[in-house]
């Protein structure tokens, strides 16, 4: 495979986050509608700077992009609506990239949000994917919850990780989240809460779990001279990955398609592994967050179980890993949740962040993994930032 062009002189900036409820009676719209708002005003634009948008939400009806643009006054001239959960924000980024390095707009905003009334979540799931309606639904595997326990129990068995390696995750997470400020939890896990957690579906236990909220994230995309014409603190965009259906042969999910383009990820970027200072996952579950550790080189296939036994993840860690505390502490908000590991990578290399600092973090991986069907999550994307 041939090395896709760099991303010369882009910078995403303006890294937004409206803080999270646990229910809401507002819609996506509002939500989505506070995000562009805060951007907007925190870069000193007017919305009819805004020429390109870039939008991810699970509920936000019969609308897309486009009935948004309406919504919200906005006339842009490129435009993308991105249905893919937890890998919207990776490849909303890489999109956003290309439209600005080749011309087709000059300020994209990228916008994810969703709503929480106290049955959105089944009405969502309900209506999923023909596929997951055809094939788990009918055996009463309602939702994800069935499908990790199946990719969990899979990776145990293969690889021997136990149930106090997945802990070592959400422990260390739960700890990055008390100085987050918009983390919907606030106290303290220990391990002994985390083994005596009431069971959901063996092995997956109630702190393997995301807690489904309401908010919304956003960040724009532009040319580095641009940012730095209006004083704003940018990241640039070293290097991007996307992949759909990966590894379809397999029988179940143990790898994603991360494994397939990391290497070109690392060569893009110039970095190894090793060069990275901070690493956002995609935390719908501790079993992807060890895929992705594996996939994304940071040890070898099998090795993650080892890898979080001798890292510490915490911010002031040998490892720091998803330093607002991830969903797993923070919540999911819907497709929201493709976007709090990027933007929080971009908070915490320009020395922006709302909650702990990485000492000297100048480089950042953030990963993505959405749309998990019965056996699988279909999309997986990744970037890697730097200080501009």
């Amino acid at each position: 495979m041939s090395l896709r062009a760099a991303y010369d002189g882009v910078v995403a900036a303006v890294p937004v986050t409206v803080p999270y409820e646990r229910y809401s009676i507002h819609g996506a719209h509002w939500w989505i509608g506070r995000a562009l708002h805060e951007a907007v005003r925190v870069a000193g634009l007017r919305p009819r700077d805004i020429d390109g948008l870039c939008v991810s939400s699970f509920s936000l009806g019969n609308d897309t992009a486009v009935g948004l643009t309406q919504h919200f006054g906005l006339s842009p001239r490129w435009l993308d609506h991105i249905p893919m959960g937890g890998a919207a924000g990776v490849v909303g980024l890489r999109r956003a990239a290309r439209a600005v390095q080749m011309g087709d707009a000059d300020i994209v905003a990228c916008v994810a949000g969703d709503t929480n009334a106290p049955d959105s979540f089944r009405r969502m799931l309900a209506g999923f994917s023909r596929f997951a309606a055809d094939a788990s639904y009918p055996y009463g595997a309602g939702g994800p919850n069935a499908s990790f326990a199946l990719l969990t129990d899979a990776y145990m068995r293969r690889y021997g990780a136990t149930r106090e390696d997945f802990g070592r995750i959400c422990v260390a997470q739960r700890q990055n989240a008390l100085s987050f400020p918009h983390a919907l939890m606030k106290r303290p896990l220990t391990m002994e809460q985390y083994l005596a957690a009431r069971p959901i579906a063996d092995p997956v236990a109630l702190f393997d779990c995301v807690m489904p909220c309401a908010g919304a994230e956003a960040f724009l995309v532009m040319r580095e001279d641009t940012a730095r014409a209006m004083g704003l603190p940018g990241v640039r965009v070293l290097a991007t990955i996307e992949r759909h259906n990966a590894f379809p042969e397999d029988p179940i999910q143990l790898r994603g398609g991360w494994a397939m383009d990391c290497g070109e990820l690392y060569a893009m970027a110039g970095l190894t592994p090793d060069g990275i200072d901070v690493v956002q996952t995609y935390d719908d579950y501790p079993v992807i967050i060890m895929l992705q550790f594996e996939d994304l080189g940071f040890c070898a296939k099998g090795e993650a179980p080892a890898f979080v036994r001798h890292h510490d993840l915490t911010c002031g860690g040998t490892f720091p890993h998803n330093t607002s505390g991830g969903q797993l502490s923070v919540g999911q908000a819907g497709a929201a949740g493709g976007y709090l590991g990027l933007v929080e990578a971009m908070r915490q290399i320009t020395g922006q962040a709302l909650g702990a600092q990485v000492a000297g973090a100048k480089t950042a991986l953030a990963a993505g993994f959405g749309m998990i069907n019965y056996d699988r999550g279909l999309c997986s994307g990744a970037a890697i930032l730097a200080a501009a």
